[in-house]
C-alpha cells in the first residue's frame, strides 16, 4: 500500500492539505542522482515522505507518511528535514501527530549525514511530546534500522501492521556480520507484541477506527459544570487520620459481615461505609472465579475504553471517564479454569511506561489491583522483578499527574504494592493486601499452610484494616450481586477522578506526600522536626 493509498484509507475525504515544500538539494554522485530521478518518476513524489494536515473523524491531525516505493522509504537529509519541519509545525499548531513509517532505514548513499539526522527528528519529536501533545506511530512492513531505532518507536502509542518486519539490522546485514541467518520470527510484529514492545497490532482496514477512538480519548476535554450544578453524589473522599478506626473495626456503624448494609443506597451511588469482613472469608471470596474482574469494571465505568494488546496479567488502555481522558493499568484475573498469571518484570516496566506517558500528556492514571503476586522463578529474578517493583514504587510516588488506585480483589505481595502509591485508594469490601498470600505467611511463621486463616486475621489485611494503616480512603460494600459492586465502584471512580482533577497540583502533591509519610499507621515516635 502506497503512502497516498494509506492516507486515503485513514483521513476524512478531501481533508488532506500538504505541507511539503519542493526538494532543492543536489547530490554530487551521478549514480545517486539517477536513482532519485527514477524514484521520482516511478512514484510521482519528490521524496520518500509525505507530510501534511487532515481530519480523522472530524479531528485535526498532523501526518507523516513514508513511501516505500521511493528508494525503500530510506531517510536522507532532505527526507529528515521534511519530517522535522512537519513535527515542528504540528507542535506550533498544537496538533496530535500520526507517523506512518515504512523504511529500510537511513539512506546509505548519504552516509553519516543521513544517519545523524535521526537525532534531528528525535529532538523534534521530543519537543512535541514535551508540549503534552499526542504522538502516535504505525509501523508498516518493513520498518528497520535507524527509523525503527528512533522516531518510529517513540509514540505514546506504538502500533504495527500484522506480519510487519520490524527491527534494527536487516536479515542480509545480520547474516553478513554474524555468519548465520537471523531466525525468521525474531523481527515480526507479533513477536515484538508478545514481548511487550508494541501497544497493538492493527490491520490497515481497522486503523481508522482504532485511531479515531484513540484521538477521541486523547483530545477530549471534560465539560465544566454549570455554576448551579448540583453537588456530587458522595462527599469528598478523605483519608482517615487521628480518628481512624483500629484494625478490625468498622468504618462506620457495625453491620455484620454478609448482612445488607443499613440504608443501602441506590446501586451506582458511591458508599462510604461497609460491614466488617472476616479476613479469611475475604481471601476466599476474592478468589472466586465469578468475581468482578478489572476488565468488567473498566468497560462499565468508561464511556469509551480502548484496551491495548497484551498477553499477560496486565491490562493497559486509554479510557474516557466522565468526559475525561484517563490512562489505565489494571491487573486482570484469568477466566474460570485458567491458571492465574503472575506479575512479571515486563508487566511492571509497562506500568512505568504508561505512568510516564500519563504524566507527559497530563492524564490522570487509574490503577486496578487484583493479583496473586509477582512471578517467582529463576527467570523472574534474573529479569529483575524486585528491581522493577522498586522502580514502579518510585515512579508512582513521584508522578505529578493525579493517581487513583482501586484495590479490587487479591493484593498479594510486591506485585500488588507496586500499583498502590496514589492520591486516593478505593477498595472493595472483600479486597485485601498482604506481604504474601496467607498460605505463604503461614509457611514462614508456622512451617505449614494450615494456619493461613489465623494469619489472615492477625495481619490486618482487610479493606477496613487498611483504612487504619492509611492506605484506603473508601471501602465499597459488596452484596451477593456482583453488579452492585460494579456499579458502586464505577460511580466512586468517576467521582474521585473529578475531585482529584479539581485540586490544585501543589495542594494535591503536598497531600500525597503527607499521606505517604503516614502509611502504615501511627508510630510511638514523632516525625523529625
Amino acid at each position: 500500500m502506497t503512502a497516498r493509498q494509506l492516507l486515503d484509507l485513514l483521513v476524512d475525504p478531501g481533508s488532506f492539505r500538504s505541507w511539503d515544500e519542493p526538494v532543492t538539494v543536489e547530490h554530487p554522485d551521478p549514480g545517486y542522482r539517477d536513482a532519485l530521478a527514477r524514484a521520482r518518476e516511478r512514484t510521482g513524489l519528490d521524496e520518500a515522505v509525505l507530510t501534511g494536515r487532515a481530519l480523522l473523524d472530524g479531528r485535526p491531525v498532523a501526518l507523516v507518511a513514508c513511501e516505500f516505493g521511493f528508494l525503500g522509504g530510506s531517510i536522507g537529509v532532505a527526507t529528515a528535514e521534511r519530517i522535522t519541519r512537519a513535527v515542528e509545525r504540528a507542535t506550533v499548531e498544537r496538533l496530535p501527530l500520526l507517523a506512518l513509517p515504512v523504511s529500510g532505514g537511513t539512506r546509505m548513499q548519504e552516509g553519516s549525514a543521513a544517519f545523524l539526522c535521526m537525532v534531528r527528528v528525535t529532538a523534534a519529536v521530543h519537543a512535541h511530546r514535551s508540549a503534552g501533545l499526542p504522538y502516535l506511530t504505525y509501523l508498516r512492513n518493513p520498518t528497520m534500522g535507524g527509523v525503527f531505532a528512533s522516531w518510529g518507536t517513540l509514540g505514546h502509542l506504538v502500533l504495527a501492521e500484522p506480519g510487519a518486519r520490524l527491527g534494527f539490522l536487516g536479515p542480509r546485514v545480520y547474516e553478513e556480520l554474524r555468519g548465520e541467518p537471523l531466525p525468521p520470527t525474531v523481527q515480526r510484529a507479533e513477536t515484538l507484541a508478545a514481548h511487550g514492545r508494541l501497544d497493538a497490532i492493527v490491520p490497515p482496514e481497522r486503523l481508522r477506527t482504532f485511531l479515531g477512538r484513540a484521538l477521541a480519548i486523547l483530545t477530549a476535554r471534560p465539560a465544566r459544570p454549570a455554576p448551579d450544578a448540583p453537588a456530587p453524589l458522595a462527599p469528598p473522599l478523605s483519608l482517615p487520620a487521628t480518628g481512624a478506626p483500629a484494625a478490625g473495626a468498622p468504618v462506620t456503624g457495625d453491620p455484620v459481615a454478609g448482612d445488607p448494609v443499613a440504608g443501602d443506597p441506590v446501586a451506582g451511588d458511591p458508599v462510604t461505609s461497609a460491614p466488617v469482613a472476616d479476613a479469611w472469608e475475604s481471601v476466599l471470596l476474592s478468589r472466586r472465579p465469578d468475581r468482578l474482574s478489572a476488565l468488567e469494571l473498566l468497560h462499565h465505568t468508561a464511556e469509551l475504553f480502548l484496551p491495548l494488546d497484551g498477553d499477560s496479567a496486565l491490562v493497559r488502555g486509554l479510557a474516557l471517564i466522565g468526559g475525561r481522558p484517563v490512562m489505565v493499568v489494571a491487573q486482570q484475573r484469568q477466566g474460570p479454569g485458567l491458571p492465574q498469571l503472575p506479575v512479571t518484570a515486563a508487566d511492571l516496566r509497562a506500568v512505568r511506561r504508561q505512568a510516564q506517558i500519563a504524566e507527559e500528556l497530563g492524564l490522570p492514571l487509574l490503577t486496578v489491583v487484583d493479583t496473586t503476586g509477582a512471578e517467582l522463578s529463576v527467570a523472574a529474578e534474573l529479569d529483575g522483578v524486585a528491581l522493577e517493583i522498586a522502580h514502579c514504587l518510585t515512579t508512582l510516588v513521584g508522578l505529578r499527574t493525579p493517581v487513583l488506585a482501586v484495590l479490587l480483589g487479591q493484593g498479594s505481595g510486591g506485585g500488588a504494592l507496586a500499583l498502590l502509591p496514589a492520591d486516593r485508594v478505593i477498595a472493595a469490601q472483600h479486597a485485601w493486601l498482604a506481604p504474601l498470600p496467607p498460605e505463604g505467611a503461614s509457611a514462614i511463621v508456622h512451617r505449614d499452610g494450615e494456619h493461613a486463616p489465623q494469619l489472615a486475621r492477625a495481619q490486618g489485611i482487610t479493606a477496613t484494616d487498611l483504612t487504619a494503616t492509611g492506605l484506603v480512603d473508601l471501602v465499597v460494600p459488596e452484596t451477593a450481586d456482583p453488579a452492585d459492586l460494579r456499579d458502586r465502584l464505577a460511580a466512586a471512580v468517576a467521582t474521585a477522578l473529578t475531585e482529584l482533577a479539581e485540586l490544585p497540583d501543589a495542594e494535591r502533591l503536598a497531600a500525597r506526600s503527607a499521606r505517604n509519610r503516614r502509611l502504615g499507621g501511627p508510630t510511638s515516635g514523632g516525625a523529625p522536626s
